[in-house]
């Protein structure tokens, strides 16, 4: 783990426990999602938080002017803290970690779903609905699009691959076969 993931997890176990606190959690991680895509997804915003000659005190002002209201007072007292100490980096290991500690607390498991096309709510659901059964948690799914799978689906759960692509089918027919030849 990445000096700056262990400084994130800090971070994120300390804003899940105001998040409970308000009963807040699921809305906390949907301001997370929001304020990490834009932060970067927006090259002006990215550049401003970065930038070394803007004080401290002057991103506090544009940030605070610009979030209040849209984010809980948890959340914002989360990007003041991070930008008075200068770990603005952290942004996208906060909301991982956050989810994960959420996940945990919550019984949810996070699945990542690659396939060769975008999955519809309906088979994201099937999916979701299958690895519920298979490890006992609500599972959310986020589906990401590789071609380079030729068909079938790879989940990841945690640290769990469930490779049920093609290319992993074939690569592992490939490997069998280079066994029994090696013998």
């Amino acid at each position: 783990m990445s000096g700056s993931a262990v400084v994130a997890k800090r971070y994120a176990k300390a804003l899940y426990s105001a998040a409970v606190e308000k009963g807040n959690t699921l809305e906390v991680e949907e301001q997370l999602k929001t304020l990490v895509t834009v932060l970067h997804s927006d090259e002006d915003v990215k550049r401003f938080i970065l930038a070394p000659r803007i004080s401290q005190s002057d991103k506090l002002k544009v940030l605070r002017t610009a979030l209040e209201g849209k984010l809980s007072e948890a959340v914002l007292n989360t990007v003041e803290l991070l930008v008075e100490r200068g770990r603005t980096d952290i942004f996208a290991d906060l909301l991982e970690a956050y989810v994960k500690i959420e996940g945990e607390a919550l019984g949810i498991g996070d699945a990542t779903v690659y396939s060769t096309y975008a999955l519809s709510q309906e088979e994201q659901e099937h999916v979701a609905q299958e690895f519920s059964q298979l490890t006992n948690r609500k599972i959310r799914v986020t589906n990401l699009v590789d071609k380079s799978l030729l068909g079938g689906l790879k989940v990841v759960i945690g640290d769990t691959l469930y490779d049920g692509s093609l290319s992993g089918k074939l690569a592992r027919l490939e490997k069998s076969f280079n066994d029994k030849h090696r013998r």
